[in-house]
This record gives structure tokens, C-alpha cells and sequence, in this order.
């Protein structure tokens, strides 16, 4: 049985709780990495990073239960992609993962947030497709078992396999997004 719905805040809303919790997660990415590359061999990173993921699942909960907003829309995606790649980047650094997966998720970012920005602009939803959202939870899991010492230290192999499937699920899913106009709603 589903939790009803109490709309709280309209679509123009910005101080919102949901909101607040997605800018406070921007705010823990050099938090994030600072940690990371001060102490590399900590597992303090791995529960941040842990706690971090969570959030993601809380203010998106929270933002349907009281209502979704333009703002959220736009910041909840933007704060996962900075502590993404805030997080692929003090990898990257410290030899835990190649650049070439990197980049190439960077660049399909761009051009994603790109298109987005246009759609929104128009006042069309560009909503996450099964894809796109696996693309994330691949990209969670990489960094989550690459904050693990004795795995990032050690197992490059499996991080970069995951980091290439990451890289497979972003293709796919920004093809979506580009050629599938079911996926546009006014």
C-alpha cells in the first residue's frame, strides 16, 4: 500500500525540505574529498559517501510526498553529478579508477544537463528514465566499493568493470533521452 500524498509545496517552491537536504549534499562534496585524500586509507569516506547516497533517496521521498518542485527538479540531478564526480575526480588522483569512464560520463553530463536545461525551459518534464537511474546506482556502487580500502586500494580491475557498465548505462540512457520523445511531457 502506497503512503498518501500531502502536496505541501507548489511547483515554484525553493525553500523546501527536500531542497534543503539536496543542497546540504553539495555541501559534503569537498567534505567527501577532502576526507578521501587526507586519509586514504580511512573507511570514514565509504559511510559519508554511504550516508550521502541515502540522502539522495530521502529528499527524493520527501519532495514527492510534499511536492515536487522546478527547483528540486534541477538541483537534485545537479547535486548528483557534483558529488559524483567530485568523488570520480579524488579517485582518479589517487589511482583508483582511469580517466577515459570519467570523461566519457562527464561529457554525456553535459550534454544530458544541456538538453535538460532546454526542456525545462520550455516548461516540459524530462523525467529519469530506468536507465538513467541505473546509470546512477551503477556510479553509487563503483565509488561505494571503491572508498573501500581494501577493494580501492587493491582491485582496480573490479572498479574500472563498473565504471565501463556505468559508462554503457549513460550511452544508453542519453540515447533515450535524445530520440525518445515518449519521454517529453508537457
Amino acid at each position: 500500500m502506497s503512503t498518501p500524498q500531502r502536496v505541501i509545496y507548489g511547483p515554484s517552491a525553493i525553500a523546501t525540505p527536500a531542497n534543503a537536504i539536496t543542497v546540504l549534499r553539495i555541501c559534503f562534496a569537498p567534505v567527501l574529498v577532502a576526507l578521501l585524500i587526507s586519509s586514504p586509507s580511512s573507511i570514514v569516506p565509504f559511510w559519508l559517501w554511504s550516508g550521502l547516497a541515502i540522502s539522495d533517496s530521502a529528499d527524493g521521498y520527501i519532495a514527492r510526498r510534499q511536492g515536487v518542485t522546478r527547483s528540486g527538479a534541477f538541483l537534485d540531478p545537479l547535486a548528483d553529478k557534483i558529488l559524483v564526480f567530485a568523488a570520480f575526480g579524488a579517485l582518479f588522483v589517487m589511482h583508483r579508477i582511469d580517466g577515459l569512464p570519467i570523461v566519457i560520463m562527464g561529457l554525456r553530463e553535459i550534454a544530458v544537463s544541456i538538453y535538460r536545461t532546454q526542456v525545462l525551459a520550455a516548461g516540459k518534464s524530462l523525467p529519469a528514465r530506468i536507465p538513467g537511474k541505473l546509470k546512477m546506482l551503477v556510479q553509487i556502487l563503483v565509488i561505494g566499493f571503491a572508498l573501500i580500502p581494501a577493494i580501492g586500494q587493491h582491485d582496480h580491475t573490479l572498479i574500472n568493470i563498473g565504471a565501463w557498465i556505468a559508462v554503457t548505462l549513460a550511452l544508453v540512457s542519453a540515447v533515450q533521452y535524445f530520440f525518445d520523445s515518449k519521454s517529453i511531457k508537457a
